[in-house]
């Protein structure tokens, strides 16, 4: 798969940036900023970071070889490109389900994907993330976001890191494509947080304990409560989910 690389000084946006730019079949097209004005998380969430202080990037490519019904394989592939650069780097580096990349109990990375469908198939794959390098403060209200340059308290060059976390997610596409989704969902449940043990969470019914049985590839998380009874909770901010209960982790 080709590679097409266009990085902006600035925009609004970068996952709103790449849908507006037209691409071939057999390519994958990444756009990265210096800064974001209008940069998102997930719901109603922004995302904080100084200019030309951390990663803001979004790949996307037309994956029409992975199945709509299991497309958070996907989802999957990224975070594990992600995790896997990251290791190199720093030790503890985990997934928090749906897609956020923490490092022990705080949040390094934020994911934003957004998938369209047309005639049965995939037809646009967009994976927009934020990824805190070299900032050393935050100021907006996020509870507990936190850096590479915190952690090991030292700088790390940007666009090496990007182009080795493409090279990681196209290697987790090539996998998808010779059909070892579940390789790719099994590395995904056994780097998750909260992998082992029982921990505190909470829906709409209150705050319970409960350990990880594991996450589906429709994105499909389940979990054990104490009382051995198992709870199901699909993506959050999914639109095409039935279920109206949410799942929050309690840190």
């Amino acid at each position: 798969m080709k590679i097409r690389h266009i990085h902006l000084e600035e925009t609004a946006s970068t996952n709103d940036y790449i849908k507006g730019v037209a691409f071939e079949a057999d390519e994958m097209v990444v756009v990265s900023a210096d800064w974001q004005t209008a940069g998102r998380g997930q719901g109603v969430n922004r995302w904080e970071s100084e200019r030309c202080q951390n990663l803001l990037f979004s790949l996307m490519a037309r994956p029409s070889f992975v199945a709509v019904q299991q497309q958070f394989v996907l989802s999957m592939a990224g975070a594990l490109a992600i995790k896997g650069v990251l290791d190199h780097i720093t030790p503890d580096i985990r997934i928090k389900w749906p897609n956020d990349i923490y490092w022990r109990d705080r949040k390094i990375s934020g994911t934003l994907i957004e998938t369209s469908i047309a005639r049965g198939e995939i037809s646009r794959f967009v994976y927009g993330v934020g990824l805190n390098i070299n900032q050393t403060q935050f100021v907006s209200d996020a509870p507990n976001p936190v850096s590479l340059a915190q952690i090991t308290g030292k700088q790390v060059a940007l666009m090496p890191l990007l182009k080795s976390i493409v090279e990681g997610f196209l290697a987790q596409l090539s996998l998808l494509e010779a059909g070892k989704s579940q390789l790719i969902t099994a590395h995904y449940n056994a780097a998750l947080y909260r992998a082992t043990g029982f921990h505190r969470y909470h829906d709409s019914m209150g705050a319970f304990e409960a350990e990880l049985v594991g996450v589906d590839t429709n994105g499909i998380i389940t979990l054990r409560d104490r009382q051995g009874q198992l709870r199901t909770y699909s993506q959050p901010y999914a639109t095409n989910s039935d279920s109206t209960d949410k799942l929050r982790f309690e840190i």
